[in-house]
């Protein structure tokens, strides 16, 4: 199938769901509860200690684990900030859209100049589905959208616009107030996306403070106080005892694909990426890792301001709350940091769900495959009593929120800027790179978990690779 045929199809599906004899008004029976969608920045699925990662303390993002349900394969649609934040707004690959220069938005840049959505697409937003049922609609923080799909635009109430202290303070007071009705509220923060400003501004172990006198930013500032050593500390000790070692991939990948060192080649800022491989010494890498585990702590005292405030308010257990990141930093792995590599560092994000009374607690899924740009949309919707659809791909969790046996996807795809892939239940990935000439490559995070290397030419993956080939081309990405 064509790529404009499967749009639109697509487009006609997601149309149709306007008949009002689909949609599905809740009765006086179901409980619709309140929700709260928990956003934060450049957060790896691994950056927190419920996950197993002993180098940092999330107390508050323990708490939605320990009282609800964590998936350990859940996945960003775009691993990078503006396309999967359309993805949030909208339920659909951002891809799906162009720029104002015709071509697809699946980079930062692009997905910002997105200039006009259809009317199809604004009738299938999140927010339109939500106001057809009644709920008050919050939005709080980050937002990096374009003009057609900001909060604004699709008629959410700004709670605040800081990214930060003043967001958690403002979102807690939300929760605390008397509400005539169910609210959604999305909290966006920023980070621990601080954590991009080392290799922006060229920062190392041996100069990791700012010149004297210069006006930091607040995400500059957080940097800094995030790159001191404890106090007392030598240099010797902190690295053999407080500091994350590398990871087990430290290295660049055998067979490294081209489109990997032409993303690093085309980044901004004098490619600031490329220059951190080639000049970051194992110290300043290790020191990296030091401070984006501390943003993350940032973040988690932030959130931990919010849930309090539920706890206060007294409907805790008249709140559904979901958590998740856009996407994730690499940290070093493959001598890499940032975003947009289809790495499980960068696409792999943190997904949880509580419900006290309605979701059992402390249960970890790691089988089901999760997007938290396709699976939002209709998740939300299915508890606030209408069937909402955008990309009919897009699941609804609830049954797995619940713990219901449910037919499950076996596979699930993913876009970047520089190629797209699609994952397998079995631990397999397929992925078309198209940024430097087209390559492809089968990788098995069951048999090589740190993707240290490829199967592609292997004849025992000759099945797999032509199993997942056909799931791209029929399911995913049809026309790519």
């Amino acid at each position: 199938m064509q790529r404009r045929q499967f749009l639109k199809t697509t487009a006609a599906g997601g149309g149709a769901l306007m008949v009002p004899s689909l949609l599905r008004a809740a009765t006086a029976s179901q409980k619709r509860p309140n929700i709260i969608y928990i956003f934060t920045d450049q957060q790896s699925a691994s950056m927190m200690s419920c996950a197993g990662n002993k180098w940092l303390k999330t107390p508050g993002m323990d708490y939605i684990a320990a009282n609800g349900v964590r998936f350990e394969r859940a996945y960003t649609t775009n691993p990078v900030c503006s396309p999967a934040r359309v993805s949030l707004m909208t339920g659909r690959f951002p891809g799906c859209f162009n720029d104002a220069k015709g071509a697809q938005a699946r980079e930062n840049k692009g997905s910002m100049r997105i200039p006009a959505i259809s009317d199809e697409v604004r009738q299938t937003t999140l927010a339109a589905f939500l106001k057809k049922t009644g709920y008050e609609l919050a939005y709080g923080g980050k937002e990096h959208l374009p003009k057609p799909l900001t909060s604004k635009a699709l008629g959410f109430k700004n709670v605040s616009q800081d990214e930060r202290d003043d967001l958690a303070e403002s979102c807690a007071g939300f929760i605390k107030e008397q509400h005539g009705r169910p609210y959604f509220l999305i909290a966006s923060f920023i980070n621990p996306h601080d954590i991009c400003y080392m290799a922006l501004d060229g920062l190392t172990f041996d100069q990791p403070e700012y010149a004297p006198g210069k006006k930091l930013n607040s995400a500059r500032r957080k940097l800094t106080e995030a790159m001191k050593l404890p106090e007392g500390v030598s240099e010797e000790e902190f690295f053999a005892t407080y500091c994350p070692p590398l990871p087990p991939n430290f290295e660049p990948q055998e067979g490294e694909p081209k489109a990997v060192h032409a993303l690093l080649k085309a980044s901004r800022a004098g490619s600031f990426r490329l220059a951190a491989r080639e000049n970051y010494t194992e110290k300043d890498w290790r020191l990296h890792r030091w401070a984006y585990h501390r943003l993350t702590e940032v973040v988690d005292r932030q959130i931990q301001e919010l849930l309090d405030a539920l706890k206060e308010s007294g409907q805790e257990e008249n709140t559904l709350v979901i958590f998740s990141s856009d996407h994730g930093d690499m940290s070093s792995a493959h001598r890499t940091e940032h975003k947009s590599f289809l790495y499980e560092e960068s696409a792999g994000v943190p997904f949880m769900a509580m419900w006290k009374g309605q979701i059992p607690a402390g249960r970890v899924d790691d089988s089901h495959l999760v997007s938290n740009g396709l699976d939002l949309l209709p998740t939300v919707c299915d508890y606030a009593g209408i069937k909402g659809v955008a990309d009919p791909r897009g699941k609804s969790l609830r049954p797995l929120f619940e713990g219901k046996g449910v037919e499950w996807r076996a596979t699930l795809g993913v876009e970047s800027e520089i190629g797209r892939m699609v994952v397998h239940e079995n631990g397999c990935k397929y992925i078309k790179y198209d940024m430097a000439g087209e390559e492809e490559q089968l990788l098995d995070l069951t048999a090589d978990p740190y993707e240290k290397r490829h199967f592609t030419g292997e004849p025992e993956y000759a099945a797999k690779l032509s199993e997942l080939r056909g799931a791209f081309e029929s399911e995913w990405f049809p026309g790519h």
